[in-house]
């Protein structure tokens, strides 16, 4: 079933909770409705969009062309064995719901990445992650509809060029494409991740051998509430930028100056910081510009206070951005999708 609709309010789609119109807003079911809705009304000729939860979206102004919604649902068991299982999710699963559906299963894989706001559909395509895991860990493939032909192509792990928060499809294939499922492999007798400090903090008390799929799951939605607001009690994006990659060369007279700097080191002689610390140190925590701010116990967390306009969240990061690179020399990118 399609639901087509003309300028209309995007406030209750995007987790800003912030003002903005479009032109057109379709929402669809099946593939078959997408299709026939590419075929007739040819949304890739103008101005597109698509959106899952609109969890990662800032709009500064009405948008002028469509914006697709994908409402598909469905999980399938595609295989089973003795220790592994592969499972095809629709693209407008709600992912949390998703990763709480594997976690009771007690399959390994995705735990780590629970209470992550936004659908299946859009996983993929910013290659989520959270606490050492991303979602290309356990990613096989995924099928997609081309917005222009609307004929279905069917993409790998390697075809879809998986980077840190990037895939094909926010690069070359930009636009082209909507997800219409995700097919992810788990394991029935895995290996968990509590390398990263919040989790190490956690259970340093329990042992390894006693910590399960469900009690690491239940840990990160402990830490994520902690630290991050609920979209429906204050309106945000989550992690607004990306935590910044560097060298070691670079990086090493930054720990010479601030020997607490957290860090993580990662694979060719590179180095990820914590966007959020950097912001905390310049003193931004809590700071607010008309109504934006930023989150009082998160940092890396802009927030609307209640009445703010998309161009005033634009203005608080740019300033954060422009203080950062001064002080430290990092230039900060948005995560958030900037319309």
């Amino acid at each position: 079933m399609i639901n087509l609709l003309e300028n209309i309010s995007l406030k209750k789609f995007n987790t800003f909770g912030v003002e903005a119109r479009t032109r057109y807003f379709a929402s669809f079911t099946t593939y078959d409705d997408l299709k026939n809705l590419i075929l007739s009304s040819h949304p890739a000729e103008r101005q597109h969009l698509v959106i899952g939860g609109g969890s990662n979206l800032l709009f500064t102004k009405d948008f002028d062309g469509w914006i697709l919604h994908n409402e598909i649902k469905g999980m399938k068991v595609t295989k089973e064995t003795a220790n592994e299982v592969f499972i095809k999710v629709g693209g407008g699963e709600n992912w949390s719901d998703f990763v709480d559906f594997t976690v009771e299963k007690d399959w390994y894989g995705l735990e780590n990445l629970s209470l992550i706001p936004g659908t299946v559909g859009a996983a993929p395509v910013q290659n989520i992650g959270a606490y050492g895991v991303e979602q290309k860990d356990a990613f096989v493939s995924l099928e997609a509809c081309n917005l222009i032909t609307g004929k279905i192509c069917q993409f790998n792990k390697l075809e879809c060029d998986f980077g840190y928060r990037h895939s094909i499809f926010k690069g070359d294939e930009k636009g082209k494409w909507m997800v219409l499922n995700v097919t992810y492999r788990l394991q029935k007798n895995g290996e968990l991740h509590i390398d990263y400090t919040p989790l190490k903090k956690f259970f340093q008390e329990k042992p390894f051998n006693q910590i399960s799929v469900k009690a690491l799951s239940e840990a990160v939605k402990n830490i994520r509430r902690s630290k991050l607001p609920d979209p429906e009690v204050m309106g945000n994006g989550g992690s607004f930028f990306k935590n910044p990659i560097i060298t070691k060369k670079a990086f090493q007279p930054l720990q010479e100056k601030y020997p607490d700097i957290p860090f993580y080191e990662l694979k060719d002689n590179k180095v990820k910081l914590a966007a959020g610390w950097l912001i905390d140190q310049s003193g931004w925590k809590g700071k607010s510009m008309g109504q934006a701010a930023v989150h009082d116990k998160q940092a890396l967390v802009l927030v609307n206070l209640g009445n703010a306009s998309g161009l005033e969240i634009l203005e608080l990061s740019n300033a954060i951005a422009e203080d950062i690179y001064n002080k430290f020399g990092i230039q900060l990118e948005p995560e958030v999708l900037i319309l």
